[in-house]
């Protein structure tokens, strides 16, 4: 075991005084973190700017005045805050100018009896000028549209209720409780299971899995840098087993993808303020999702003849894996695909890092450390079987 050692100590030694581990490794995905949040933060916690709406309201109008005490509601939507509608009343020829030049974001006109109409089952038309905003604008037509919607199924109604024969007197009444009626339909918010991570540890987890690939890439780019030098020829000639070269090798991308990952998850969590739980059962995950990784330079060190194509396909095996894995966004799919995805590596690091942030322990994270194994024997055994292009393994 001692030449193992000494061959993997002096490799660690050669990777720390060229700074590369540090760069690749630890400092770009930190820094990829860091920008992917921002971006992906504000978009999620950016609040809503208020909105201008002109509004053009026929005087004594009561429908017209609902929908526009409807866009008022706005600014409390079930006690949560909303965001703030500025009603503006103008005349309709003002409508256009306003919108047009930039005095309003939107427009909104109710023509002349509008009210009645609808009383009297007689289609109207409500005019909204959309000033080119952004999801203010979106939201405020949305609100519009609906319940524009809801007085022309009052309309419907009175209309089929004079087509049957019912008097006119009690047209009014049943467009009036079409139009005020509470939905028979209820939408209720519910709330996602307590083993999902939520946006940022996804972010933090997906981007260790990833970089985790890239890793674990320096001990297979270290046997072809030998092989080509000649260095791994005068190793072979000295009295030890020649397998222990490979294993140096593989030792010390298993070190630094243990190193690497856990300085991520530990930095990802304090940055970004991310919990994923039992540290016991993070390490158990970290420890397999490494195997799994190192796993992977077994083939890529037979495949490969010199270090750019070594390269090349530990980038594009860690982009594709990491990609599919839910690295940067959630992949689903049903099928062969589905079952393909669930076997990846890096969605199952993620998917284990869920169980523990949501109070999992090692006894509860089976199924990812299975599909991690599995895959790391799978690797193996692709490896020997793979025709070995550089006499490496």
């Amino acid at each position: 075991m001692r030449p193992l050692w000494t061959m993997a100590i002096s490799d660690l030694r050669q990777r720390a005084r060229d700074k590369s581990v540090f760069i690749f490794g630890i400092a770009v995905p930190l820094a990829l973190m860091g920008v992917l949040n921002l971006v992906i933060g504000n978009l999620l916690s950016r609040d809503l700017t208020p909105v201008t709406v002109a509004v053009s309201v026929p005087v004594g109008d009561e429908a017209g005045q609902s929908l526009v005490g409807t866009l008022r509601s706005l600014g409390d939507i079930d006690g949560v805050g909303g965001f703030d509608v500025r009603v503006r009343p103008v005349s309709p020829s003002d409508v256009r100018g306003l919108v047009a030049g930039d005095e309003a974001d939107l427009g909104l006109t109710v023509p002349d009896g509008f009210g009645a109409a609808l009383l009297q089952g007689a289609p109207k038309d409500v005019t909204v000028v959309d000033g080119g905003g952004g999801i203010e604008n979106d939201v405020v037509i949305s609100v519009v549209t609906g319940t524009v919607d809801r007085y022309r199924a009052a309309t419907v109604a009175a209309t089929a209720a004079g087509r049957v024969g019912l008097p006119a007197s009690d047209l009014a009444a049943i467009g009036r409780e079409v139009a005020t009626s509470l939905p028979t339909i209820a939408l209720t918010e519910g709330r996602a299971s307590d083993e999902q991570l939520s946006t940022t540890g996804a972010l933090v987890a997906g981007q260790a899995g990833l970089f985790l690939l890239f890793t674990v890439g320096f001990g297979v780019l270290g046997l072809v840098n030998e092989r080509e030098q000649g260095t791994l020829a005068r190793l072979r000639s000295m009295p030890m087993r020649p397998g222990l070269i490979v294993a140096a090798k593989a030792l010390v991308s298993f070190i630094l993808g243990v190193v690497a990952t856990t300085v991520l998850l530990t930095a990802g969590s304090l940055l970004f303020d991310v919990d994923f739980g039992s540290p016991l059962a993070v390490a158990v995950l970290v420890l397999c999702a490494v195997t799994a990784g190192t796993s992977i330079t077994f083939v890529i060190a037979r495949i490969a003849r010199t270090a750019e194509q070594s390269n090349v396909a530990q980038s594009i095996v860690a982009l594709v894996l990491g990609i599919a894995g839910g690295a940067f966004f959630p992949l689903n799919a049903g099928g062969v695909l589905g079952t393909l995805l669930d076997a990846n590596p890096v969605g199952a690091f993620i998917r284990g890092l869920g169980i523990t942030s949501g109070g999992g322990g090692v006894g509860d994270i089976g199924v990812p450390v299975l599909v991690l194994l599995v895959f790391a024997v799978a690797m193996v055994g692709v490896s020997r079987v793979v025709p070995d292009r550089g006499d490496a393994l």
